[in-house]
């Protein structure tokens, strides 16, 4: 399947993939209903031009036709959650990377100022729960206005693309049908949106607040130096292991390149929100 979507077809292989991405299998009338449902009753999609489709997507090996049933395959469900991400940014990468960045750092920032500041538990507690709720709300916020926003921004250029594609389908008929379809499908896709961003920032916040909870709380319960040691280490652990292998497996560049950037930029905000807090 080409990544150009160009007529008919491409926009009902884009339907069948969205809704058969779980891997379950569904009768061709219910995803032809289905398909009616992204029209919202403006034209016809006629069952021929699902069953074309559906054929061809099963020479394509993305479909296993059961006869009334059909069923993505293990490569039509990669290819169905690689559109998810697309148009519903359904991996939340941004998300867990600026969580267990901020969550770390913040975390990194409070146990070293309580160590080279002496001051009490009390004082140490009350920072603690202050400054990473301040910056898990923030991130919480920021995620859900800024994420959406611009979410929904590469939602309408991609349609925008879509519809200069489809313009240049030479049956009028087809065309028509073409653009309905991209209209409302989009129209769905911007409902779905909302939930996904509400998604990625209740992830963010709260990937935010454990991140630097829980090496506080060690800071805290234990008796020094093996407080210091152990909130230490499990910082590194949070950036050595998790951010590191998470970046690196997304991103395809070697853990090696990650872990010196990582560490060299978390480092800078460490020594930078330090310096800034004794002025």
């Amino acid at each position: 399947m080409a990544f150009e979507v160009q007529e008919l077809p491409d926009i009902i292989r884009i339907v069948v993939l969205l809704t058969l991405a779980k891997g379950s299998s569904m009768e061709k009338r219910v995803l032809k209903t289905r398909i009616d449902k992204y029209c919202a009753g403006q034209v016809c999609i006629e069952v021929e031009d699902v069953n074309r489709t559906l054929k061809e997507m099963s020479n394509e090996k993305l479909i296993e036709d059961e006869g009334e049933k059909v069923r993505l395959t293990e490569k039509g469900q990669e290819l169905g959650r690689e559109w998810q991400n697309l148009l519903l940014k359904r991996e939340p990468i941004l998300e867990v990377v600026a969580g267990l960045t901020d969550g770390s750092i913040t975390s990194l920032v409070v146990v070293l100022s309580a160590l080279v500041a002496s001051i009490s538990t009390k004082v140490v507690v009350f920072a603690a729960i202050l400054t990473l709720t301040a910056v898990a709300i923030t991130n919480f916020s920021s995620f859900l206005l800024g994420g959406k926003t611009e979410d929904i921004a590469d939602l309408l250029t991609l349609r925008k693309l879509m519809d200069y594609s489809l313009s240049d389908i030479s049956d009028e008929i087809e065309r028509d049908k073409s653009l309905y379809l991209v209209k409302h499908l989009f129209a769905i896709l911007h409902k779905e949106i909302n939930k996904a961003n509400l998604y990625a920032a209740t992830i963010c916040g709260t990937t935010t607040f454990m991140a630097g909870i829980v090496p506080i709380i060690a800071y805290l319960m234990l008796p020094p130096p093996i407080n210091l040691i152990l909130s230490l280490g499990i910082v590194g652990c949070t950036v050595g292991v998790f951010l590191v292998r998470y970046r690196s497996e997304r991103s395809k560049v070697h853990w090696r390149i990650t872990l010196a950037e990582t560490v060299i930029i978390i480092a800078i905000a460490t020594v930078a929100s330090l310096i800034i807090g004794s002025i």
